[in-house]
């Protein structure tokens, strides 16, 4: 089917939601190690403690795919995954500066990210399902405008709690977390399911003709929750996955050592904070509106990416977007004082804007329509996999390699970063041929 081109308004619509799930990702971006440290936990200890991202993130977002692909309700495909997992997604945010200990802290982490998961994977598969292939870029440009904005937002909220409106600095109840941690949490879930609320209820979906409405509804239960068809699509993988997930690897190990390691980095060498003292939660204050400093460049850059994909196309964008990031996260230590952090997160802002755009804008051509769904979940593999084998090895790294300093962390990672900048490069172009369903290729964008 010939799909028709859809106005500014049509896609604002039906990305708005991801402003929300972004509520949920910044809040835990900029938060989670603050939270951990807290509650007690060492440096070393942090890498492991974030495995619960990576790991729902192979599970829920295949099957999530999956099933969105097969299924028909009266929301449409995707949208009753979207709707569910919001809804979950918003509760585990209200209960998560509630935790009194570790362990619990880190089982609604995996509940958290299970959830956002669930309601994001749909998102991508939407914009591929409604946009003719001609807008893909412009679609998950715009998802990454509100991605920018709601990180934004979410990351700086508890440094506006206590700056603009005289949040208490102290945690309330006896707890360890304070209050300006707690109400920003508050407002994430909030902002999540009315985001999510609005796609919903202003966004349609393509229906399936009656040949595939009737297959929906003969299919059988399959007893494996379609893990089998999903590991048998492995070998399916169409080339432009495979080049693009070497990409993925070093872009998320990169992005993975900041999330981690800057809070407690710029807590040591810009604040010289102690555990638990007032300076620690200033430094997670200022940590957070850092990430926000990054998301405002995202969310100003994602027009840059609008305007100029039109003349580089995605691939050389993406080039050199990940090369100017590598440099900004690498030189991070090389601050002198607060403010010259905010330097490096300009350039890791540019980068963070076609991150979450431009390889997806390569990507989407390249899939089967019948299978969208579930390929871009399985792409999300080459997104979590990095980041386990970060949570795995990381903490030994720091401890045993890099003295223990949480900045020397964050070089590697630039230096990981700049890596996926290179192989980008090797992202092949190709042209349409008569079976082929991808686009052509032209100005370096490797369609």
């Amino acid at each position: 089917m010939q799909k028709p081109p859809l106005n500014f308004w049509q896609i604002w619509n039906m990305s708005f939601g991801f402003l929300g799930i972004q509520f949920g990702w910044g809040l835990q971006m900029a938060n989670m190690s603050a939270i951990y440290n807290y509650l007690g936990v060492d440096p070393d200890q942090l890498a492991i403690l974030w495995l619960a991202a990576p790991v729902s993130g192979v599970i829920i977002q295949p099957l999530v795919g999956q099933f969105s692909d097969r299924c028909w309700t009266r929301l449409g495909r995707r949208r009753p995954f979207i709707l569910g997992g919001a809804l979950l997604a918003s509760l585990a945010l209200v209960l998560m500066p509630n935790c009194p200990s570790v362990w619990m802290a880190a089982g609604l982490l995996w509940v958290l990210d299970g959830t956002i998961n669930a309601s994001m994977q749909p998102f991508r598969a939407l914009v591929a399902d409604n946009l003719p292939e001609a807008q893909n870029s412009q679609g998950f440009a715009i998802q990454s405008l509100f991605i920018g904005l709601g990180g934004t937002i979410a990351s700086a909220l508890p440094w506006m709690m206590t700056n603009w409106f005289g949040v208490a600095a102290d945690a309330g109840g006896g707890g360890h977390i304070p209050n300006s941690v707690r109400y920003s949490f508050y407002i994430g879930a909030l902002a999540f399911l009315g985001a999510v609320l609005w796609t919903v209820f202003r966004t349609t979906e393509y229906p399936p003709d009656a040949a595939e409405l009737r297959i929906i509804r003969n299919r059988q239960f399959d007893w494996t929750l379609g893990l089998g068809d999903i590991f048998a699509l492995v070998f399916q993988l169409p080339r432009r996955m495979w080049e693009l997930g070497l990409v993925q690897f070093f872009t998320w190990t990169g992005m993975f050592a900041m999330w981690v390691y800057f809070s407690p980095g710029v807590a040591k060498d810009i604040f010289h904070a102690a555990p638990k003292s007032v300076e620690m939660e200033a430094a997670g204050a200022w940590s957070g509106l850092c990430f926000a400093a990054y998301n405002v460049v995202c969310f100003i850059f994602s027009f840059v990416l609008l305007w100029g994909t039109k003349y580089t196309g995605p691939k050389l964008m993406h080039v050199v977007c990940l090369a100017v990031g590598g440099l900004g996260l690498a030189s991070v230590p090389l601050a002198g004082d607060k403010y010259e952090l905010l330097l490096a997160m300009t350039a890791v802002g540019i980068a963070w804007a076609s991150i979450l755009s431009m390889p997806y804008a390569m990507l989407a051509p390249a899939l089967p329509k019948e299978k969208v769904g579930v390929m871009m979940g399985m792409f999300n593999l080459f997104i979590v996999l990095p980041q386990i084998a970060a949570s795995s090895l990381l903490g030994w790294l720091l401890k045993h390699c890099l003295h223990n300093e949480p900045m020397n962390a964050l070089v590697l990672g630039g230096i990981s970063m700049g890596l996926a900048s290179l192989f980008t490069l090797l992202v092949v172009s190709f042209q349409r041929t008569s079976t082929d369903p991808l686009v052509k290729s032209g100005g370096g964008a490797g369609h």
